[in-house]
């Protein structure tokens, strides 16, 4: 899809959950996170995405994350869109990070709620309504139940359906009878972006438009390839390719998923840390793991 479609705010294909790298005294590697930009966009990536749960968008304070999408955005240099997560337990908070996240230059925003204390769908809608009109770029709905206590709902997503710039849902439930129902009610007004909880392929098969995640840091070209035979139905094809893949995704169920992806970078050449404390690291048995599946995709 051309880039000018994508900036006019259609977003569609492969955007990687970017890690956030970090040294051992939690400071941003700019240049590492530079070079891991280019090297993606170089592969053939639809667009990028920092600060998802892969970038540790919850346990990163401001003043890293705002330097997180200004390099990503710099370094994007406008050759694929880069929509940043907008990830803060307070309303206020969010919408204000939402605001100086466009100012940055990104050409959309990932919103999503973490939670404390229980919300119930009134608070739910409330959030996201104001986040959005905090902003005028498009708006894409991140829903991650198992760490969080809350889910959208159908009630609820038509409620939202009434934001204009709110046009995307990742949703990360891994529920795909759930995901059936939200597409058969709102299909025509948003657009579903698969998850790494998902089996990417079933989603494709739903009529959704991409796969936003952790797993395409690692594996881009794979990934694509994945996608491209979806969107020209080529389905043998794509469902070998899923299988082949599908290894990755029960690994960062299994594993931490920032330490997954951080860990398989680093074999890759990517200096790009360990995890934030106290997230665990990935372990010498789950390194193991990682560099098989990765080897067996051909990624290594």
């Amino acid at each position: 899809m051309p880039l000018d479609e994508m900036k006019e705010g259609y977003f569609a294909g492969i955007f990687p959950y970017l890690v956030t790298p970090l040294d051992d005294k939690g400071r941003l590697k700019e240049s590492v996170l530079a070079d891991l930009v280019d090297h993606l966009i170089r592969k053939g990536v639809h667009g990028l995405t920092p600060l998802g749960s892969t970038g540790e968008g919850a346990y990163l304070d401001w003043p890293t994350k705002k330097r997180a999408v200004e390099v990503v955005v710099k370094a994007a240099g406008g050759r694929v869109p880069v929509v940043a997560g907008v990830n803060n337990l307070t309303t206020h908070a969010a919408a204000l990070e939402a605001s100086e996240t466009e100012h940055i230059g990104v050409d959309g925003i990932l919103v999503v709620l973490p939670t404390y204390f229980p919300i119930v769908d009134e608070q739910v809608v409330a959030h996201f309504r104001a986040v959005a009109r905090a902003v005028s770029c498009p708006v894409t709905l991140y829903t991650n139940p198992k760490f969080a206590m809350w889910d959208f709902t159908v009630d609820t997503l038509k409620q939202l359906a009434d934001e204009s710039n709110i046009g995307y849902l990742k949703d990360a439930s891994g529920n795909i009878g759930k995901l059936m129902s939200i597409i058969t009610a709102l299909g025509g007004r948003f657009k579903i972006f698969s998850a790494s909880a998902h089996v990417p392929l079933f989603v494709f098969m739903l009529g959704g438009v991409g796969w936003m995640a952790g797993p395409a840091c690692l594996i881009p070209e794979q990934s694509i390839a994945l996608y491209e035979a979806a969107r020209q139905k080529r389905w043998e094809e794509a469902v070998a390719l899923q299988k082949k893949l599908w290894p990755l995704n029960v690994a960062f169920q299994r594993y931490s998923l920032a330490a997954c992806v951080k860990a398989g970078l680093e074999m890759q050449g990517f200096s790009v840390g360990f995890p934030l404390p106290p997230q665990r690291h990935l372990d010498r048995e789950g390194r193991k793991v990682v560099q098989k599946i990765l080897e067996d995709i051909g990624a290594l």
